[in-house]
């Protein structure tokens, strides 16, 4: 293998310890998380490490901590295989921003900074308002849409084929899910997030993460970068800040993300970052594609390539 697609956990993936061998294990890997310590004034690896569990749920930790994690993963992975390139990337939701800095947009440092303040934002939007999430199972997709659309709620995720997740109020979401459920999908489970991510109630965030972005420097990606508002490759540094501005709030395009992807030609897919949700994703939407994990030492090591 001489060249991989890289793509990149997003929130939820996370669990207490991730990173904690590669630290060990890995000169490159420790390197980040003492960098990340230093950037943010505070110790995100004792919270990688360590925890407690219920401080990495919070957006405002939680995001820095992926971010972190994710990019020392690379880090260690470019350590040990220096001779396989990044042909082309992508992150769901969070990952966008590892993937951003894998494609040479911004350095970790920097996109550090807007990971913790775009954590940030999505808590205090969430603290302002009362906000659920579910996942669908199965079903017709526009009927999916047309349910959504009348019980006043967005489409927060089109993550694979059969899996999409809706978001917005939580009472709203609630009787979305009743009446999804009385058309016939079984499958449709309330989430346990502490708000409504990728909808109209992040609105807010957006608009402030606008602000933020508006005076940050975006390099022109060095490999193809797709993202998830449009689903498509993006080279413009205007039209990657507007994606990112308009991801807080809109839906990620996951499946559309894959597809634009593995239409390169390049079929070996690597997934950095706590957890291997992704992988599975990917698997559902396209079969024909190897998929690797790197989410410690031990599978680094183990890696078959």
């Amino acid at each position: 293998m001489k060249k991989a697609l890289f793509v990149f956990s997003g929130q939820g993936a996370q669990t207490v310890g991730m990173g904690a061998d590669l630290r060990e294990s890995s000169t490159a890997a420790a390197v980040v998380f003492e960098n990340a310590d230093s950037v943010l004034g505070w110790s995100v690896s004792d919270l990688c490490f360590n925890g407690p569990e219920d401080k990495l749920i919070e957006s405002r930790y939680c995001q820095p901590a992926i971010y972190t994690m994710s990019s020392a993963c690379v880090a260690a992975f470019h350590e040990k295989y220096p001779e396989i390139a990044c042909a082309g990337t992508a992150g769901l939701s969070l990952g966008e921003f590892a993937a951003l800095c894998s494609a040479g947009v911004f350095d970790f440092e920097e996109g550090l900074k807007l990971v913790a303040k775009r954590g940030e934002l999505m808590d205090e939007a969430c603290r302002e308002t009362d906000g659920g999430m579910a996942v669908v199972l199965g079903g017709a997709r526009q009927a999916i849409h047309e349910v959504c659309e009348e019980c006043g709620v967005d489409i927060a995720n089109h993550n694979a084929p059969g899996q999409i997740v809706i978001s917005g109020e939580r009472g709203k979401v609630a009787n979305a899910v009743k009446l999804l459920k009385s058309k016939g999908l079984r499958k449709v489970v309330m989430l346990k997030v502490a708000g409504a991510y990728h909808s109209r109630l992040m609105s807010g965030a957006a608009k402030k993460f606008e602000g933020i972005l508006a005076d940050v420097e975006l390099k022109v990606p060095s490999v193809p970068i797709t993202q998830n508002f449009t689903g498509e490759f993006t080279k413009s540094p205007d039209e990657i800040r507007k994606n990112l501005v308009s991801q807080v709030s809109g839906s990620v395009l996951w499946e559309n993300c894959v597809h634009t992807l593995v239409d390169t030609g390049i079929l070996n897919i690597m997934e950095f970052g706590p957890g291997n949700v992704l992988t599975g994703l990917i698997k559902r939407t396209v079969s024909h594609v190897s998929t690797y994990n790197v989410n410690g030492s031990e599978n680094l090591n183990a890696l078959d390539i």
